[in-house]
């Protein structure tokens, strides 16, 4: 029997799904996924200075690849090329940062079993009211701006890191310190949001991401040190008390754990609320939708986060010769998932460019898919419908004030500035 013929993606469209640079223009990078679920749906990309890779476009064959965490193994992130891979290991970036996000069998259902269930809804109920006072908290603080401001930069970058960290049991006087920490990791190839403010060499951005590690590791290792000595109720008492294989968690990995709930919880989460209230603005048949019924809120949350999907891209490395899409993977070949591109796929979706509120069924793949789908997805909807209840009853009118940017990343990002002009009561 013949190998299936290996379908190539053509190297300017490889260029774009690898280039950070590439998400920050959203509608054009659309127009380019688009282009390649309908020609090259699962195709193998060989441009300069990158491993070989496919890239997985079409909601159905993320999905395949997604599930199958024991042929598809994690541990790159979003997809990267060869000179930072060399720089983060010279940075000594593996030694002292591990994530659930990268781990496999049979560590990963070892490692995520420790919080999972704290993160179930019946756990979360009683942090609503926390949660809820600090959404009206910056309802107010919207109110007080007087009816326009950069509503990423003012409200969302905040709201969704104050709650985390509140779930951490962290102090919320360290929230600014926490914010430069998940801007500097996430927007690395970002000139305003990385540690050095300006464009840098790729050793450069790979020893400013390792200092970020260290130095996120040496603030949560104060709290996971006294937190053994005496428990509280907080998420971070439930991981540095927690045992693998009989054996207490260790620091590398559950400093991972408090970075990972920080870092990703937060900025998620932030991206999913800044494109909603975006897609609100430029939709306002969809804002007189939902302020006539409120109970639309839920499913606008859906949207949101369907129509930013902030987690842009996973990268899996093929443990054994599988076919995909009628394609031939190697062992060893590697797999992008291209979540913003299945998000958008005509098969899976009716209308899939258009922001419909009360869209269903709304099976989006924005908090990925499988076994590694998030595990803070629950609490993410809960801090979005909270804040949309507080929010919708008291805002008359919302509107664009100017042209929003976003996050140059292919990793974790959204809206970077939402300039909104409002009315609330």
């Amino acid at each position: 029997m013949n190998e299936p013929t290996v379908a190539r993606l053509p190297d300017d469209l490889a260029r774009t799904v690898a280039d950070p640079k590439s998400y920050a223009e959203w509608d054009s990078l659309h127009e380019t996924l688009k282009l390649i679920r309908r020609d090259y749906p699962f195709a193998r990309a060989t441009i300069e200075n990158y491993n070989p890779f496919w890239v997985a476009s079409t909601y159905k064959d993320i999905q395949e690849v997604a599930k199958n965490n024991d042929v598809f193994l994690s541990g790159l992130g979003p997809l990267i090329d060869n000179d930072t891979v060399k720089a983060a290991k010279a940075a000594g970036q593996e030694a002292t940062f591990r994530s659930i996000v990268a781990m496999n069998p049979p560590d990963h259902d070892k490692y995520r079993k420790l919080a999972q269930w704290w993160f179930q809804p019946k756990n979360l109920r009683p942090l609503e009211n926390r949660i809820r006072g600090i959404a009206r908290d910056y309802i107010d603080k919207l109110a007080d701006l007087g009816g326009t401001c950069d509503f990423v930069k003012d409200i969302a970058y905040h709201y969704p890191l104050l709650v985390v960290m509140n779930a951490l049991g962290v102090p919320a006087a360290d929230e600014p310190r926490i914010l430069k920490w998940t801007q500097q990791y996430f927007g690395n190839n970002d000139a305003e949001l990385n540690r050095t403010s300006s464009s840098v060499s790729v050793q450069e951005s790979a020893g400013s991401v390792a200092d970020v590690i260290r130095e996120t590791n040496a603030y949560f290792k104060v709290f996971s040190d006294a937190r053994r000595r005496e428990p509280t109720d907080d998420l971070i008492s439930v991981i540095a008390n927690s045992t693998i294989d009989g054996e207490s968690i260790s620091d590398v990995d559950a400093m991972g754990y408090y970075i990972s709930a920080a870092f990703a919880g937060h900025d998620t989460t932030s991206s999913s609320v800044s494109g909603g209230m975006w897609a609100l603005c430029e939709n306002p048949d969809q804002f007189e939708r939902v302020k006539a019924d409120l109970s639309l809120i839920p499913s606008l949350v859906e949207e949101s986060i369907r129509w930013t999907t902030p987690i842009h891209q996973f990268t899996r490395i093929a443990a054994a010769d599988c076919v995909v899409h009628n394609q031939q993977v190697k062992k060893g070949d590697w797999v992008v998932l291209c979540f913003p591109s299945g998000n958008r796929d005509e098969a899976a979706f009716d209308k899939p460019f258009e922001f419909i509120i009360d869209r269903k069924p709304n099976r989006h793949i924005g908090f990925g898919y499988g076994p590694h789908i998030c595990i803070g997805m629950h609490l993410a909807r809960m801090e979005m419908r909270i804040f949309f209840e507080e929010l919708i009853p008291r805002l008359k009118s919302v509107s664009l004030a100017g042209i929003p940017t976003r996050t140059i990343t292919n990793f974790v990002g959204g809206p970077k500035s939402l300039p909104i002009r409002y009315e609330l009561s």
